[in-house]
């Protein structure tokens, strides 16, 4: 069969994104609703699927192997294969006594290969597309992202609601869905196997004589950017209150009206995130990339900026009036999604800019990592500072936390054409 040409990205951009994102949500979303139904408690879960947030945190120490060995293609597909074989094995020991904590270190290693295949995709990204094209796909590119999340917390989970009541067995429910995903993951593989142009700037970079120099040198090149203390102070706080906001959405949602929740079933709150959520958050990406492709980065940034904190405000309503109709509550989380799938794309694109270079995609998985750690850390205490503050002043509180991001986004130098079309 005839490989697709280079110029064709529309054949591998949202299939290649949809997949990275898989693992992700599996990691960091799905697995906190399945440990909910599983009656873990609140605190338990934000502090141990946040830790599973370090590989991710972490990947930077090995992103220079990506680059200096095989090719970024090369690397893609055989982790999607990798990915597939973790999630069979989930379905699998779900049904073990110590299923927690076996289940959390199937999902270590499996959040290793999605950090792993991250480095790898990012590179690909880059060299299979061209400035321009980057820009104009990154809408694209955060839409598809962002629909695997609603894919991860809609379908999935009404899927996962449907067979526990059906089948009488949440944990059967539970390795069901893991196997679909599964399947899911090798028909990615496959797909990519064809799919995937060869750009001719895939290969390893040049070595030298010391291969441990190169890799202390990539390091040494990224932290030698002119501003890169301002770099490092936007990356950490961009997220500061969703870190802490994203590991109680679920637990909210599902915790019953007495417990200052909203008391939907593992169904509705699929229905919830994966219907109006879905064309909301398909349009806040699509509106971010066309934005930033036709004025640049610099000038929407502020805009971008307060879309994707203020829909906080959100979360601070719904613990307030805990509306008992789905319909409400959908519109609401539809009007979040807009604002974060619109106000993310600004963060996509700045770590583009900052990773470019002769080593970018080692630089781009640094600034990731750098991300991921922003995450990691606030969502590690999220859990037990939602149970001392209860759900009102808690969702209060991650709206504070998001002035440092608007502070660090005024002092943030980023040049007036970048990511014009």
């Amino acid at each position: 069969m005839q490989k697709p040409q280079a110029n064709s990205p529309w054949l591998w951009v949202p299939s290649l994104y949809f997949a990275q994102a898989i693992p992700y949500v599996v990691v960091m979303s799905l697995s906190v609703i399945m440990y909910k139904d599983m009656g873990i408690s609140n605190s338990d879960i934000a502090f141990y699927t946040s830790l599973l947030y370090l590989p991710w945190v972490i990947k930077p120490l090995w992103s220079p192997i990506v680059d200096m060995f095989g090719t970024k293609r090369r690397w893609t597909v055989l982790l999607q294969l990798a990915v597939g074989a973790s999630l069979i094995a989930v379905g699998t020991v779900l049904h073990l006594p110590t299923f927690f904590v076996v289940s959390l270190a199937v999902l270590w290693i499996m959040a290793f290969s999605s950090a792993t295949h991250d480095i790898s995709a990012d590179g690909f990204y880059m060299l299979g597309l061209r400035q321009k094209q980057q820009a104009a796909f990154v809408g694209v590119r955060s839409t598809f992202y962002r629909l695997a999340t609603l894919f991860g917390q809609g379908p999935l989970v009404v899927l996962a609601g449907y067979l526990a009541v059906s089948l009488g067995d949440v944990r059967q429910a539970w390795s069901i869905v893991f196997y679909v995903l599964a399947g899911l993951f090798f028909a990615a593989f496959a797909w990519h196997q064809w799919a995937l142009p060869v750009p001719p700037d895939d290969h390893a970079v040049a070595k030298s004589d010391n291969p441990l120099r190169d890799f202390v040198g990539t390091f040494v090149a990224f932290f030698k950017k002119r501003d890169i203390w301002m770099i490092v102070a936007f990356i950490l706080t961009f997220r500061l209150g969703e870190a802490q906001l994203l590991k109680l959405v679920a637990p909210f949602l599902k915790d019953p009206i007495s417990a200052g929740g909203l008391g939907l079933t593992t169904s509705e709150y699929g229905i919830a995130y994966g219907t109006v959520g879905i064309i909301a958050l398909t349009l806040g990406g699509l509106a971010g990339g066309w934005l930033i492709s036709r004025v640049g980065l610099k000038r929407c940034l502020w805009v971008m900026v307060f879309a994707i904190h203020m829909p906080d405000l959100v979360f601070v309503y719904l613990s307030q009036t805990q509306p008992t109709d789905l319909m409400i509550v959908s519109a609401f989380l539809a009007l979040e999604q807009f604002g974060y799938g619109f106000g993310f794309t600004a963060m996509m694109m700045y770590m583009i800019m900052v990773a470019d270079g002769p080593n970018k995609t080692a630089h781009y998985a640094i600034c990731t990592g750098l991300m991921a750690l922003g995450m990691m850390v606030p969502g590690m205490w999220s859990g037990d500072l939602q149970e001392y503050l209860g759900y009102q002043h808690f969702f209060i509180w991650t709206c504070l936390a998001t002035i440092p991001a608007f502070i660090v986004a005024a002092l943030v130098k980023i040049d007036p054409e970048f990511g014009k079309k």
